[in-house]
């Protein structure tokens, strides 16, 4: 029996060293396909610099902190060992512990190397972690700024603060650890005997453990310096930042604390030369005592008794520096609201100025009309567009020749492999012939045809449009698969051919990529993606190139891991070519007195909750965020171009010196470029939650928190915000439209609108903010009670019911808010689409809202006519009838002025109306002619001795169920009437038509 165990112990002793071995192979081959597929990655894209330092700080961090655990940790275990009692006391204790040590002691060198590098590979793992730490302390610059209470650089906040935390921490666990192990070992070995009589704790222990008592005390204090510092990111008052307490509580308190740990140092150390340990329990109780005392109930009874009586007196210098470093360190400290008298009446008279804003009302909401773009720009079932749609502006020649600006919702057509029929889904189909989409698809985002469909400009395949798209391929999407090969011997799938039925097929010759002709690099990236057939394959050749790390974002991300991204990546047209543009964020956490925000909640909407393409932030807290990096990545070719655009940001000056080379001045970007630059969504977001609070700087009104705004929940899901808004528009006092990112902002804790908030994308103004103020006397409905009124509209309602009828859905776009006419106008498509089968939403109602006049057509400029006033038709011959301008002459006057009064007021409604008629309509026009109209029937009153003619105006207490209309024109009772007459839509401020006035058709 014995001899039979004997190959089975041997057998098990060889298998278990054997198996180890393989595993650790195992892991080292995953670990090494991994580095050398990314390094491989960075080169392709020039990045190798990157890669190599954050390798080698990496390294340099696990074996320096690694090294510097493990050799703690050995230390004190073999000092332990070393100081072991040379003679036990026989006791049942000792006597238990005697067979482990017997087990124990014959490995004792093994055992000492394991665990020491057991520790140290722990620690050099969480060290490498930090690296970004490492290389923001190493090359940290200046902020030129000092902060409020201990005025250092705000550049020692935030780089050099977090790595002095960084190594306090890893010191303290560093002495804990070899703590615990100094314990195990003296009691395992008889210098600690906790049941044994006499001495229970020998010399040679104790003294050890006073040493590590002594320098735990002395981390201690260093601990309680830098929390002095910390406190400038205090949460204790009503803002971030140090408070009264803190300064005149806490910050005493934490320096007595200090000196008391060094006095507990020097207690422990002196311990050793004293039996007992009534010292160090002496310096602990006193350490416990002061902690619980000094640092916490004294500065709560500071708190509660001095501050809480007089708080908004006590904090009002501390909140004043919150309020100053919040708004530098967001970006908003030039910011200031302007007074905007918005009233619910509308000011026609400014309708000709406002023209741009109305002309270029979106209509196609880029966050609906996906599956419009699926199914009339799809072409192939293995094409697609992404969920959320993008938004951009261009240049183009219209048809009279002449250029012209104006916002397009617009997407790259995409590979989408899961249009592919399950028999298609083989690894050659899926990884060697569909392999990229095709084209870029465009459409002014103000037009439909007359189904409610876009029109589009840049369309089908081949491409066509005048945005001249000379590469139209696209190998680097939001939609790309994993991994594609090109170069191989199979064609790949290029779209329809030039003749009806044919498929055309292209063979990649671009350099993304990375090459993957040897073997060698055929095993390592089929180990790194788990997929035989590309070793096996015959169709990869010696020129063969595989596309991976596909996803703009993602591929910007490994490259720059320092970037914060925004979450929408949009395609554009760039010299040709389509290429995709990202704005790169610097952050910190480390800016004194700035107030925090959690990316991932205040970056957070009803589309980026609902979108797949939009994925939302992380969940990281920032105290300063800049947009300091736009990033282009060519769609073809995957080339990753970093510009630095905040070039002042000291962040982004830290990470350029980390990384020399990687990021190109702020010269070098192309103007053809600069044009496509919009100003990002996240960062605005962002800017606009603070701006709701810190508009306020006066201390004390921020105190009271009166005047906070919010930002106002989508109309839609009133569980979500609702997102900005990129609008082609004319921001008040502007002369020309601009591009601008734009949201509404309500007073907090209420419906009503507070503020309109606007910054421009133009490369002449970029980011410029205008922030509208309005009038704390007068309620401007805010989205959701606009939302509500066009629901509860009963004429509006029950169109809506035959709209929604059996079969169908409406689809509310977005609600836009465009301040115009003195007050504030409500844009909001309604979309059509079918519950079943695969039919698109089309336009097919618009709706708009001026304060309680509502606007429902098929047509924007008819919903403008509703909102802004109607007329009805003239009455019949003979009857008198009287207008807001009073009694109107007979027409069968031989006077030859009053004729040529009334011939001038009917030329001008005609004009007027004619100008209504275009598309877009013409408001500067409009507003000319029914100038002339005022003058022509003041003439006409005059000769008629009758008042001058006022203009008409809704009622002041319109019906929310209806639209406003202004009384009806009166005609000169005389004056022929047209047979038939239709019904004239006529502004708020027109004047009355004569009776040969004219309606727009339709």
């Amino acid at each position: 029996m014995a001899a039979a165990r004997r190959p089975l112990v041997a057998r098990t002793r060889i298998l278990i060293p054997t198996l180890v071995v393989v595993i650790v192979l195992i892991v080292l081959l995953g670990v090494f396909t991994r580095v050398y597929t990314d390094l491989l990655f960075f080169r392709s894209v020039g990045f190798g610099k990157v890669f190599n330092t954050a390798l080698s700080t990496r390294i340099l961090l696990f074996v320096v902190f690694g090294a510097l655990m493990a050799a703690a940790v050995g230390t004190n275990l073999a000092l332990a060992y070393k100081l072991r009692p040379p003679v036990r006391p026989l006791s049942l204790e000792q006597q238990n512990l005697e067979r482990y040590r017997v087990a124990i002691e014959p490995y004792m060198v093994p055992i000492l190397l394991a665990v020491s590098i057991l520790f140290g590979i722990v620690a050099g793992i969480s060290a490498s972690g930090r690296w970004r730490t490492w290389l923001l302390w190493r090359n940290g610059e200046s902020f030129g700024q000092r902060d409020a209470q201990f005025h250092r650089d705000i550049s020692y906040y935030a780089f050099t603060y977090p790595f002095q935390r960084f190594l306090l921490g890893f010191l303290l666990t560093t002495v804990v650890l070899s703590l615990l192990v100094t314990l195990v070992t003296h009691y395992l070995f008889g210098g600690i005997r906790l049941q044994t009589q006499g001495e229970r704790v020998v010399s040679a222990a104790k003294a050890h453990i006073s040493v590590l008592l002594g320098l735990l005390a002395l981390l201690k204090a260093w601990a309680y310096y830098l929390d002095r510092f910390g406190l400038v990111f205090s949460s204790r008052g009503t803002v971030n930042g140090a408070s009264y307490t803190d300064t005149h509580a806490v910050l005493p308190a934490k320096l007595i604390l200090l000196f008391i740990s060094l006095l507990c140092a020097v207690l422990f150390i002196y311990n050793i030369f004293q039996r007992g340990w009534t010292l160090p329990l002496l310096s602990a109780g006193i350490l416990v005592l002061s902690a619980l005392v000094v640092g916490g109930i004294y500065p709560a009874i500071v708190q509660q008794f001095q501050v809480r009586p007089n708080e908004a007196s006590r904090e009002a210098p501390y909140i004043s520096r919150n309020i100053a470093a919040t708004r530098s360190a967001y970006g908003i400290d030039r910011i200031r609201p302007q007074a905007y008298d918005a009233a619910n009446t509308p000011d026609t008279t400014e309708l000709g100025a406002d023209s741009a804003t109305l002309s270029n009302a979106r209509l196609l909401d880029p966050n609906v009309l996906s599956p419009t773009y699926d199914q009339l720009q799809q072409i192939r079932g293995y094409y697609g567009f992404p969920a959320s749609l993008d938004i951009d502006r261009y240049t183009v020649a219209g048809p009279d020749g002449r250029s012209g600006t104006q916002d397009y919702v617009l997407s790259v057509r995409e590979l989408d492999q899961n249009g592919l029929a399950q028999q298609q889904r083989n690894w050659i189909n899926l990884h060697l012939t569909y392999t990229h989409g095709k084209g870029f698809v465009a459409a002014p985002a103000n037009t439909v045809d007359s189904s409610g469909r876009p029109v589009f400009t840049e369309q089908n395949l081949p491409p066509i449009g005048p945005l001249n798209v000379q590469e139209s391929r696209i190998y680097f999407g939001e939609m790309s698969p994993d991994y594609s090969i090109v170069g191989t011997r199979q064609a790949e799938i290029d779209g329809p051919g030039a003749t009806s039925g044919s498929q055309a097929t292209t063979s990649y010759d671009g350099d993304g990529g990375v090459s993957i002709g040897s073997t060698l690099r055929r095993a390592l990236f089929a180990l790194r993606f788990q997929e035989k057939n590309i070793l096996l394959s015959s169709d990869i050749t010696d020129s063969s190139r595989i596309l991976y790390v596909r996803n703009p974002r993602d591929r910007v991300s490994k490259v720059a891991p320092w970037l914060t991204l925004d979450g929408d990546p949009y395609p554009a047209v760039v010299d040709g070519r389509v290429t995709w543009i990202l704005d790169g964020y610097t952050t910190t956490d480390g800016y004194p007195y700035a107030e925090r925000r959690t990316l991932g909640s205040v970056t957070a909407d009803a589309v980026t909750n609902r979108a797949s393409n939009r994925p939302g932030q992380a969940a990281n807290e920032v105290n300063y965020i800049r947009n300091s990096v736009k990033v282009t990545v060519d769609a073809y070719n995957g080339t990753v171009t970093l510009y630095a655009w905040d070039e002042a940001d000291p962040v982004l000056k830290t990470w350029m010196k980390a990384f020399p080379g990687t990021v190109k001045a702020k010269k070098d970007i192309p103007a053809s470029l600069l044009s496509h630059l919009r100003y990002p969504e996240d960062l605005f977001k962002v800017q606009r939650d603070l701006i709701a609070s810190y508009h306020v700087t006066d201390p004390r009104e921020f105190y009271s928190q009166e005047d906070f705004w919010a930002v106002s929940p989508s109309p839609d899901d009133q569980n979500q915000t609702q997102p900005p808004f990129y609008v082609y528009s004319q921001l008040i006092g502007q002369s020309q439209p601009s591009f601008n990112l734009t949201s509404p902002l309500l007073a907090r804790g209420s419906s009503k609108l507070a503020a309109y908030m606007a910054v421009s994308s133009d490369p002449g103004n970029y980011g410029e903010f205008q922030v509208l103020q309005l009038p704390k006397g007068v309620t401007i409905n805010g989205p959701v009670q606009v939302q509500n009124l066009i629901e509860s509209n009963a004429k509006i309602s029950q169109e809506l019911s035959l709209l929604r009828g059996q079969g169908s859905r409406t689809i509310q776009g977005n609600l836009l808010t465009l301040p115009v006419a003195g007050g504030l106008l409500y844009v909001e498509p309604y979309y059509v689409q079918a519950r079943e089968n695969a039919v698109y939403p089309t336009l097919q109602r618009v709706a708009a809202v001026f304060g309680e006049n509502i606007g429902f057509a098929p047509t924007l400029s008819e919903a403008l006519g509703q909102v802004f006033g109607t007329a009805t038709g003239p009455p019949s011959a003979g009857t008198g009838g009287t207008g807001t301008g009073g009694n109107v002459p007979p027409s069968s006057t031989s006077d030859p002025q009053i004729r040529q009064a009334i011939t001038d007021a009917d030329r001008a409604f005609t004009a007027g109306q004619e100008a209504l008629k275009k598309d877009p309509p013409d408001f500067t026009a409009y507003g000319t002619a029914q100038k002339d109209l005022s003058d022509a029937l003041d003439r006409l009153a005059r000769l008629a001795g009758a008042a001058p003619s006022s203009p008409v105006s809704p009622s002041p207490s319109p019906s929310p169920s209806s639209p406003s209309q202004p009384a009806p024109a009166a005609p000169p009772p005389s004056t022929p009437a047209p047979a038939a007459a239709p019904t004239s839509v006529l502004l708020p401020g027109a004047p009355a038509s004569t009776a040969s006035a004219r309606a727009p058709s339709g």
